[in-house]
């Protein structure tokens, strides 16, 4: 196992997610990657790399080795900032998936900068880190001439939403194909159903309300992380290891996870909001373990057309829950996550949609068909950035200002003695964004 040191706003609005859902519905290393242009036939062996060993990057992983019906494929290698994850990672996949998983321990790569050792291996490279550190590994995949996948959210400040933008079109330059996995845009059910909304079952629609209401996600306590490792472990490697909590790394649960109800709304609309105002806080999910981020956002969006989309996020225990997407119109309303329209069931069925988006994938890398979902990943992610700002600053926040905000979540450099900007206070409290006083543009 190798380790290193370290251990625009020019996008037409209404055009954007219509070309997009259009378009989906190098260097190498002498003889490891593909050495004849980023075009692979049927028969050729792609190869591909794992940046990010954590669940869903197994998962990616998997589902990636199971397009192999469309010709041959081998994981070559893999790349995360902790060995533990990576070896873990490798064994699951290597018991289910057999010869078609090929990662000798020359090939796996530890540290903050393996990323770039695995991508110089690969065809195809899987960008499963948390998300703070997708644009940076997306610009460096694309630099060197790779295919991609990349987990959702694509960012999680404006800084790296417009990194993600730039190095969109430059994939398009190179023929490159990228797939986000915001698989709702590769599930039946939806395509119908939003099809049909936007054909005009239920006339103009004025009004959208969505949710991702649930439970409070896993969390890694400090004391049981040291305790494991039988020793102290830094703060970079604490909010790392804890990275649900933090938001230079995760977004908070808007971004990371209601992510994929936003998504559903920009591309029914085939739009993304001019503004949004909103409130929200860490009232239940509170303690030392718990970082930055809030525990419930409840945030106005408006488009361009003067419809708006009233959002809920919310984690906390014995409330309602929902995560759910729905439409109001002139002649009736949908539940579009269930298919239903005006109360009929417009579909029913459909293939695992987490199985689709990267069979979708290697059939636009194996036959050459345009294939980039970068951009309306990146205004999907910018848009629940946009609802984090509205709800930690207590103010409307116009788009236009979100999404040129010089403002990075970022921590100054990566190594394991560097400190994030968000430190915990002497009582080990971390402090939340305060409405009024919070500064976001």
């Amino acid at each position: 196992m190798k380790e290193d040191k370290n251990n625009q706003d020019s996008v037409t609005r209404r055009n954007f997610l219509k070309q997009s859902s259009t378009v989906v519905g190098g260097s190498v290393l002498g003889s490891m990657a593909l050495n004849h242009g980023v075009f692979a036939a049927q028969n050729d062996e792609l190869k591909v790399a794992l940046i990010g060993c954590g669940g869903r990057g197994s998962g990616a992983a998997d589902q990636a080795l199971n397009t192999h019906d469309q010709g041959p494929l081998k994981l070559v290698a893999m790349a995360d900032a902790f060995g533990d994850r990576l070896e873990g990672s490798l064994k699951n996949l290597a018991r289910k998936h057999g010869d078609r998983v090929d990662v000798p321990e020359d090939r796996r790569f530890v540290g903050f900068d393996a990323y770039k050792n695995a991508i110089e291996l690969a065809d195809v490279v899987i960008l499963a880190t948390p998300p703070g550190f997708r644009p940076i590994h997306f610009e460096e995949a694309v630099k060197q001439g790779k295919h991609v996948f990349m987990k959702k959210p694509v960012a999680t400040d404006a800084p790296g939403v417009r990194k993600v933008l730039a190095a969109a079109e430059e994939a398009k330059r190179k023929n490159l194909k990228v797939g986000v996995g915001l698989q709702r845009h590769h599930q039946a059910g939806y395509i119908e159903t939003i099809k049909q909304l936007q054909d005009g079952a239920i006339g103009d629609i004025n009004t959208m309300r969505a949710y991702w209401n649930g439970n409070t996600p896993w969390v890694r306590k400090r004391a049981d992380l040291e305790a494991q490792y039988g020793r102290k472990i830094s703060e970079m490697e604490y909010q790392m290891r804890n990275w649900y909590y933090f938001n230079w790394i995760c977004g908070d649960h808007i971004t990371e996870q209601h992510i994929h109800n936003l998504d559903v709304i920009n591309w029914l609309k085939g739009d993304f909001p001019v503004n949004a105002n909103g409130m929200g806080g860490a009232e239940v999910r509170v303690g030392i373990d718990y970082g930055e981020i809030f525990d419930h956002h409840t945030v106005e969006f408006e488009y361009a057309d003067g419809s708006r989309l009233y959002s809920q996020c919310r984690h906390q225990v014995g409330c309602w829950n929902s995560v759910s997407e729905h439409a109001h119109g002139s002649k009736g309303s949908s539940n579009i996550g269930r298919y239903m329209i005006n109360g009929d069931r417009v579909f029913r069925g459909g293939k695992n949609p987490y199985q689709v988006e990267h069979d979708d994938l290697f059939n636009a890398i194996r036959n050459n068909v345009a294939y980039n979902e970068a951009e309306y990943g990146a205004k999907s992610s910018m848009t629940s950035i946009l609802g984090r700002m509205a709800t930690y600053s207590g103010k409307v926040v116009q788009w236009k200002d979100a999404i040129n905000s010089g403002i990075s979540l970022l921590p100054e450099k990566f190594t394991w003695d560097a400190m994030p900007k968000s430190l915990p206070g002497p009582d080990g409290m971390y402090a939340t964004a305060i409405p009024g006083k919070t500064v976001v543009v």
